[in-house]
C-alpha cells in the first residue's frame, strides 16, 4: 500500500526513487509491482537510463489507497455533498459515504463526526436541516437491506417510534424523503430525512418488496401533491408549465397544471406564509399573476408582505 500511495502522488518513479524512499531493494520493488498488477492497477514500466514505473488508467477502477488525512478529506467532501439535496450527485454521495464509513477505523469515524457536528447543516428552501451522519446510516441500511428504528417528528409537532424496512432514499423539491414499508402500518411511507432522529440498524435483514411504483420520483410527487395540508391557494400565472417549474424549484410537478392562459397553480403548506413564499415566487417570473383562491390567514400573509414591501 506504501508503493500504492507513492505511484498514486506523482506522474513517474524511477525504480532506484522508489527503493530508496521504501528502504528496499529494486527486487523487492519490481516484486511489489507485480503483485498491483495482479490486483488490477495499471503499473507501467517507462523507458529512459534508469527505467521507472508510473501508474495509468485502466478499463476498471480498482481499490484506493488513502492515508488517514486523506480518508477524514473524502468523508468530509461526501457529507457536505450527501448534504446538497442536488438529485444524482446527492444519492451517490451517500451510496459512497456509506461503503467508505464501512470500512473506516473507528478513531477516524469519530474524526469526520466532530468535522460535520462543527459544519453549518445544508438548509433547504424550507428551512429544514439534512443532518449528513442521518444520512449515512440510512444509506447503509438501504444498500444492507436492515430494518431500521428512528424517532420520527410528523408536521404537527408530535414525536414518535418508527420501525421500517427502507428501501431508497430520494431527493425532491430540495428535501430528502426515505422511501419505506412501516412494519406497524403494513405500508408504504416516505419520510422527510430533517424530521428523523436517532436511526439506529436492528441486525434484522429483510427480503426486498417491490416497489409501489417503479419510477420513485413520480411517487413521491403523487404522494406530495396528495398530502393534506392546512392552508392553500389557487394561482393563474401568464406563463407556461415548463417555464414555472423551472423557475421555481420547490413547486411540484402535479400541482402545475396547463390552462388557455398559461398556468394554473395549487399552492398548499402548513403555514400560511409559506403559501405566500411560493406566490411571491411565481410573481418573481414577472409574468401577470392572478390569485383566484386563497383562505383567510393567507390572505392575512399577503397583505402583510404587500406593506413590508411598501
Amino acid at each position: 500500500m506504501r508503493l500504492l500511495s507513492l505511484l498514486q502522488a506523482r506522474r513517474e518513479w524511477s525504480g532506484a526513487e522508489l527503493a530508496e524512499r521504501l528502504a528496499v531493494t529494486d527486487r523487492t520493488v519490481r516484486r511489489d509491482v507485480e503483485k498491483l498488477r495482479e490486483l488490477g492497477y495499471p503499473v507501467q514500466a517507462t523507458t529512459g537510463t534508469a527505467g521507472g514505473y508510473r501508474l495509468v488508467s485502466g478499463r476498471n477502477l480498482p481499490p484506493l489507497a488513502l492515508d488517514e488525512e486523506e480518508a477524514v478529506a473524502v468523508a468530509t467532501g461526501l457529507l457536505t455533498a450527501a448534504g446538497t439535496g442536488i438529485s444524482g450527485v446527492a444519492e451517490t454521495a451517500v451510496r459512497a459515504l456509506a461503503k467508505l464509513s464501512q470500512i473506516l477505523p473507528s478513531r477516524l469515524r469519530h474524526r469526520v463526526a466532530a468535522v460535520a457536528q462543527a459544519t453549518d447543516p445544508v438548509r433547504a428552501a424550507s428551512g429544514a436541516q439534512v443532518d449528513p451522519s442521518v444520512l449515512a446510516v440510512l444509506g447503509a441500511a438501504v444498500r444492507d437491506g436492515e430494518l431500521l428504528t428512528f424517532g420520527y417528528r410528523q408536521r404537527d409537532g408530535s414525536a414518535g417510534k418508527r420501525r421500517v424496512e427502507p428501501h431508497r432514499l430520494i431527493t425532491g423539491y430540495r428535501l430528502w424523503y426515505l422511501l419505506a414499508h412501516d412494519a406497524e402500518r403494513a405500508d408504504w411511507r416516505t419520510f422527510r430525512v430533517d424530521r428523523i432522529t436517532d436511526p439506529r440498524p436492528t441486525g434484522r435483514r429483510f427480503a426486498p418488496r417491490e416497489l409501489p411504483e417503479p419510477d420513485t420520483a413520480a411517487y413521491l410527487d403523487r404522494v406530495l401533491a396528495t398530502a393534506p395540508y392546512r392552508h392553500h391557494a389557487l394561482a393563474r400565472i401568464a406563463a407556461p408549465p415548463r417555464e414555472v417549474l423551472a423557475r421555481t424549484l420547490h413547486l411540484l410537478p402535479a400541482r402545475v397544471t396547463e390552462v388557455e392562459s398559461g398556468s394554473e397553480v395549487r399552492l398548499s403548506a402548513d403555514t400560511a406564509r409559506d403559501v405566500v413564499r411560493d406566490l411571491l415566487g411565481l410573481a418573481a417570473i414577472g409574468a401577470d399573476l392572478e390569485i383566484v383562491e386563497a383562505d383567510e390567514d393567507v390572505r392575512t400573509e399577503l397583505r402583510a408582505a404587500r406593506e413590508r414591501l411598501g
